[in-house]
């Protein structure tokens, strides 16, 4: 009898060693998180400073200003709106300031090769915060421009500025001349209210 007693004991002990563990277990991660909630909210300490990358300094970065996604898209269905009033089928794209794509619609009908035609469009007008009819004309002095890659100087680009600062292009192709692919192009700028 004493023997399953010591047992019973032993089991005892060792049930009440591991649920003691087991707490404590659970006690100390939620002190440690808590400690690493409390040291996220603290600076810290010199030497981890110290070791830490220091990002650039004052004066050595720039800002600058972008199309939401809602205005990109206002702009490019009323270009596809301007167009379609006056029967053309015509894709448009609007690019960002750095030239990628935001939205790119390509109109009921609207030929297959007019699509890369209107991003290369706007790339061009945001590039050089032109419209391409103008751009076209420069070719005469510049042959080379044409050259660089994603550029297409034909008429129906026209760049979106905020103060004065290209922040946009809206490229539209497929109609049967640039001077109107650039009418409806401008028809998306003035969506914008510029």
């Amino acid at each position: 009898m004493r023997h399953t007693s010591t047992r019973h004991t032993s089991r005892t002990s060792r049930s009440r060693l591991l649920t003691g563990g087991a707490l404590l277990a659970v006690l100390t991660a939620g002190g440690l998180g808590t400690v690493a909630a409390n040291a996220a909210d603290s600076p810290a300490p010199a030497a981890a400073s110290a070791s830490a990358v220091s990002g650039p300094a004052k004066g050595e970065l720039t800002r600058t200003t972008h199309l939401t996604l809602a205005a990109a898209t206002e702009a490019a269905q009323a270009a596809v709106d301007a167009a379609e009033k006056e029967n053309q089928r015509v894709s448009v794209a609007v690019v960002d300031r750095n030239g990628n794509t935001l939205v790119a619609l390509r109109g009921d009908g609207a030929g297959p090769q007019s699509y890369e035609s209107a991003e290369r469009k706007a790339f061009t007008a945001v590039s050089w915060n032109a419209p391409t009819s103008e751009l076209a004309k420069r070719l005469e002095q510049a042959p080379n421009l044409k050259d660089i890659p994603g550029t297409l100087f034909l008429g129906g680009g026209a760049p979106v500025t905020a103060q004065g600062a290209p922040v946009a292009g809206i490229g539209v192709a497929g109609a049967p001349s640039g001077e109107l692919d650039e009418k409806f192009a401008r028809a998306g700028v003035a969506a914008l209210g510029r």
